[in-house]
């Protein structure tokens, strides 16, 4: 910032450019700017169309060919690929027949003025949305493990009534004293009847 009014500050806004900035925006100040090497010129083209690539996925030709002050398709191609692409900065398919960039994947640049503010705001209501859907899951989950601790006590006093039932039915058989009465290991009543079939002579009158 010490070079902020002085004779120097041109080096100042061209640093910012780098920054944030895009070729179409050198080319509004060239003027007051110093001039640019070949590589550097390459460089603020890559960085323009990440800049292009952080805000819309689908790129066409005719917007690229603008920003970038390039002729023609087959040069336009052959930077996405060699040195866009190669370089790690953007992922993405040539539609040679749509004539556009598919962005698959866009590497960061330095916050533009202003951009931080909405960066915090953005966070922040993932961080709310976070929170929100975490509640739910936790509601969720009491709401499965009170349901399950209802079911349990119902098997149970389910089970408990039969116990109780072939607890009764077999002492009551007891007391009559007509059948064996006993339970399989399934819970089934089992009836064993011992009958004495006795076959009684006719009086002869």
């Amino acid at each position: 910032m010490q070079l902020q009014g002085t004779e120097h500050s041109n080096f100042l806004d061209l640093l910012r450019l780098f920054a944030h900035g895009t070729w179409t925006d050198y080319k509004k100040s060239v003027s007051q700017l110093p001039c640019l090497g070949s590589d550097q010129e390459l460089k603020l083209k890559q960085l323009t169309v990440l800049t292009l690539a952080e805000t819309m996925k689908v790129l066409p030709y005719d917007l690229l060919m603008k920003q970038l002050d390039i002729s023609n398709v087959r040069e336009l191609e052959d930077m996405l690929i060699n040195e866009c692409m190669y370089a790690g900065i953007v992922k993405g398919k040539l539609d040679q027949r749509r004539r556009c960039f598919e962005v698959h994947f866009a590497a960061g640049r330095d916050l533009r003025p202003g951009q931080l503010e909405g960066m915090i705001q953005t966070l922040a209501n993932c961080l709310s949305t976070s929170d929100n859907l975490l509640l739910t899951i936790q509601e969720k989950i009491k709401w499965a493990d009170s349901m399950n601790e209802v079911n349990l006590k119902h098997k149970k006093e389910v089970e408990d009534k039969a116990e109780e039932l072939r607890k009764n039915i077999k002492a009551e058989m007891d007391i009559r004293g007509t059948q064996d009465l006993s339970f399989g290991d399934d819970g089934a009543l089992v009836m064993d009847f011992d009958v004495e079939d006795r076959v009684r002579p006719k009086r002869r009158r």
